[in-house]
């Protein structure tokens, strides 16, 4: 905040709040907020019908309780002061800020993620093994995957989805944030929302599926990706030929994901491989995402990002293949930064397993 010349920090709704106080608001049209002043104590204002959900730690912050007939957003600005910079949280909902900028007319605000993003971008020897813990879980129902436990001919994309969620949450998941399931032509779009398409055999499935797990006061999440082939047959040489080119991409990126190396150069490194063998434009999204207590949070891995890899910064890399109408392919792990070299949290087999399933 210092360096940023923030005087106050204001956090509502969203992973910023759990992450420096343990307690997660509810979403709703009370205003649950701390007020975080560089030069003086944290104070949570609360609904006092919430205020029974806050574990309190007053060598953190003391608990402000409002009632009903209250004006939390008045009190928010008493507890502010005269800042004249504010960060304020990236998921505040606009009703607040926009009176919070009435009730406080000289104060400029920021972007609370430019405060918070950084912090919680690094994460510590105690987040790296929360990740690693929900990684070693996600994976395990990978290998369900790849080993034909999980049948897939003959069924709704829908149906495995829904499978898939309930074996992440039985491997020790609180909840089930995203199951993908793209099988045949649907694996080219990405962030396929599963279907009632039922799934055959000699196709495609890809699958993306990640969860939270929870680790003390808060969550970290997991995030995986992997493509079996259905029906027991062989691939034809075309998606042979694609997989294992998004293979090497995959590997060679994580490889290059040392300390110091730019976040672009790790994506350009997947893309030029991508590239030379033809694909280029059928890769269209970024290399990774940075992961957390979000499923995405900074350091993305994306051209144009020149921040340097540091400890600690934990990210996906998962580039991808697709042909519209035709069929797609993505490989994902999730990898940590450190100084032993990338640490790749996820082990599953990174071949196209084929499946009789």
């Amino acid at each position: 905040m210092a360096e940023l010349d923030v005087d106050v920090l204001l956090l509502s709704v969203g992973p910023d709040l759990p992450y420096l106080t343990g307690y997660e608001a509810m979403p709703l049209e009370r205003l649950t907020m701390l007020v975080l002043r560089r030069d003086g104590d944290a104070a949570l204002v609360v609904p006092r019908l919430e205020a029974p959900r806050v574990t309190e730690r007053p060598d953190l912050f003391e608990v402000v309780a409002w009632d009903e007939t209250d004006d939390p957003v008045a009190l928010v600005a008493r507890r502010a002061g005269d800042a004249a910079v504010a960060a304020i949280g990236d998921r505040t909902w606009a009703r607040f800020l926009v009176d919070l900028g009435a009730s406080m007319p000289r104060t400029r605000f920021r972007k609370g993620s430019e405060v918070m993003g950084p912090l919680r971008a690094v994460k510590d020897d105690a987040e790296i093994r929360a990740l690693r813990r929900a990684a070693v879980a996600a994976d395990r129902v990978a290998r369900q995957l790849q080993a034909g436990e999980i049948p897939l001919v003959g069924r709704t994309e829908a149906d495995v989805s829904k499978d898939i969620g309930r074996r992440l949450v039985a491997e020790g998941h609180d909840h089930v944030n995203f199951a993908i399931v793209g099988s045949g032509p649907n694996a080219a779009s990405p962030h396929h929302d599963a279907t009632d398409r039922v799934i055959r055999a000699n196709e495609v499935v890809l699958c993306d599926f990640g969860g939270t797990m929870r680790d003390g006061d808060v969550g970290y999440c997991s995030d995986i990706t992997r493509c079996v082939w259905t029906g027991g047959v062989e691939p034809p040489p075309q998606f042979r030929d694609l997989y294992t080119v998004l293979h090497e991409a995959q590997q060679a990126a994580v490889d290059a994901a040392t300390i110091g190396t730019p976040c672009e150069d790790v994506d350009g490194v997947a893309r030029r491989i991508i590239t030379d063998a033809g694909y280029g434009p059928q890769f269209f999204h970024r290399t990774g995402h940075g992961i957390g207590i979000e499923e995405h949070e900074d350091p993305y891995i994306v051209g144009g990002n020149c921040e340097p890899l540091t400890p600690g910064h934990a990210f996906s890399v998962e580039p991808g293949i697709y042909f519209a109408g035709k069929w797609g392919a993505r490989l994902e792990d999730i990898v940590v930064a450190s100084g032993a070299g990338p640490d790749a949290l996820n082990t599953a087999d990174h071949a196209l397993v084929v499946v009789d399933a």
